[in-house]
Order: structure tokens, then sequence, then C-alpha cells
């Protein structure tokens, strides 16, 4: 069995040809990344990437985009494209598509990688439960949540926790907190914790030391954080990981997690950091309920392509 997966996000869109073996296990090749801004819509990017195959496209599809799929029409939470389910098949010539939450996917992912696909981060080490809740969030363009409760027949629950109000919990946060107020109406946890987090709590950092902003886009933003070669870039990635931790041990906390699996295309970038950060400190401070705090594993997702592999496994799931 094999359909064409799709994973569209705020920046890139993702295609590949999944195959189900008769073990049921799920490969990826004929793998495409596509850049949001150079397509006019979701049609336009499966075209290009039908027409650089170089064979003949399955009559399926399985597509997690980043926003709320119930409904007659998909906005994507950080991309300009809309998509109408009910149109998608005809515009995209197939058969069929099925269109799947990107976090859910990841999640849905989370439940088929192999144990060789995970890398512990922080807490406990080991597998993750054969039962209970496993929080999957992550950042990128912006924070995605799902919950996972693991059993024999694993189930996914979409959610959009990365819009839940961010909580300072120190002075310097409720002076960030006082800044972003000044440019969003409400300041949710993914103001914070996603890719544009970073030059959010940079800006506020610097209004607050009277500097001017380091110069540069997203990315050598990040760069600079990361490489240590801009203090004030550094100091922010100091905030954005113990905001992310703090944001983490929420969702978990909330969700009655045994389990919580990072995902994301920030997390690999700062990989070697997370663990020395203040991220596990602000993870665990959760008062009366600190010791279950520090007994929940915290495991990153190795697996390349994550949102592909969940967007074929949500489908294969159902066939």
């Amino acid at each position: 069995m094999e359909l064409v997966a799709g994973d569209i996000g705020g920046t890139h869109a993702r295609f590949a040809i999944a195959t189900r073996s008769r073990q049921g296990g799920i490969t990826l090749s004929h793998e495409a990344k596509l850049k949001v801004a150079d397509h006019a819509s979701l049609a336009t990017a499966f075209e290009a990437y039908a027409a650089g195959l170089g064979r003949t496209l399955p009559d399926r599809a399985s597509i997690a985009v980043a926003g709320p799929v119930d409904s007659d029409l998909i906005q994507l939470t950080n991309n300009p494209w809309v998509i109408r389910p009910a149109l998608a098949a005809d515009r995209l010539r197939l058969r069929s598509v099925r269109f799947v939450n990107d976090f859910a996917a990841v999640a849905h992912a989370v439940a088929v990688a192999q144990p060789a696909d995970f890398t512990p981060v922080a807490g406990p080490a080991g597998a993750l439960p054969a039962t209970g809740v496993v929080t999957v969030t992550g950042a990128g363009t912006g924070l995605g949540v799902a919950q996972l409760l693991m059993g024999p027949a694993p189930r996914v629950i979409p959610t959009e926790g990365g819009h839940i109000d961010y909580a300072p919990l120190d002075r310097l946060e409720d002076q960030i907190l006082a800044e972003l107020r000044t440019r969003f109406r409400r300041v949710s946890v993914e103001r914070l914790a996603s890719g544009p987090g970073l030059r959010n709590i940079l800006t506020a950092l610097a209004a607050i030391e009277a500097k001017p902003l380091p110069p540069g886009d997203d990315a050598a933003l990040w760069a600079a954080a990361i490489a240590g070669t801009d203090t004030l870039a550094e100091a922010a990635l100091d905030r954005w990981c113990l905001a992310f931790g703090a944001i983490a041990g929420d969702l978990a906390l909330a969700h009655g997690a045994s389990a919580v699996v990072l995902a994301g295309g920030i997390v690999p970038r700062i990989a070697a950091l997370l663990p020395q950060s203040g991220f596990h400190a602000r993870f665990t401070a959760k008062g009366r309920f600190e010791t279950r705090m520090a007994a929940i594993p915290i495991l990153r997702i190795t697996h390349p392509e994550p949102g592909l592999l969940g967007a074929a496994a949500a489908a294969m799931e159902e066939s």
C-alpha cells in the first residue's frame, strides 16, 4: 500500500511517497522540501512536486497542516494558503485526500517510530511507556501540541495548546511580557516558544536595556544566539529555553502525562544546549508536583521527517 504524504508548515511544504510493508512498517521515498513562499497554494506546490517526481503518483494522499482541520475551510496558522478539503482531491487530481493537524501527525509518528528514533533530553532514562499519556510538543514556525494515548491501539488527540496564555515566572519575564503586550493584543505561549519567539524575546530585552536589536533575520538571530556571538541574543536564547521548559511542564501537568516527546524544527538545532539550559529546572518547578514532574522522561524524536511519517501512519491506521 502506498500514498503521498505531505507536511505543510509555515515555512516549508514537504512531500514523499509512503509505503507500508506487509509487516506494517512505513518507509518514505521520493522526498522533497519546497518553500511555501515560492508557491501560491497547496495545489501549485503539489503540482511542482509531481512534476519533479519521475514516476506516477499514488492516487491517495494524507497531508499534515499547521492548523485546525475540522472545518470546511482550513486556514493555516502561520501560512497564507487556504485549503478547501471538499475540493482538494479534484484540485490535486487524486482519488482521495485526508488532512490531519501537523502535531497530531507528529504524535502518530511517535506511536509508530522505532526506539532508535528517540534520544533522551532530561528526566529518567527509558523508553516510552506502554500505556498512559504522552505529551508531544515542539517549536518551529509556531508551537505545536498534541496528546498521544498509549496502549494496544494508540489514540491521538489534536490540540491547539500552543495558543494558551503565557505566564511569567520572575521579574524579568514580567518585563518581557509587558513589552510584548505593547505589540500583541494577547500574548500566547507561541509568542515566546517558537522560531519567531526568539526575536520577540530579544526585542523585549533590547527595549529593557535600551540597546539596538542585533541585525539580521530570524535565522541570523538564531545563529548568533547558538554560537554565542551576540550577548543579547545569547541571553534571549537562555530565556527561550526557560520559557519552553515551563510551558512543556505545564502541558505535561495538564495532560497527566507519563512522558514528553519534543519535536519541531528548533529542537534539533539546540539539542546539545537544551539539557544544559534551565529547561528541565523550569519543567519540574511545579510546586507540590515537583517530584512527579522530575519522574517524567523527556525525549526528542530524531526521525528525519516525523510529520510525513505521521501523516502516512494516520491514514494507514484507518485503511
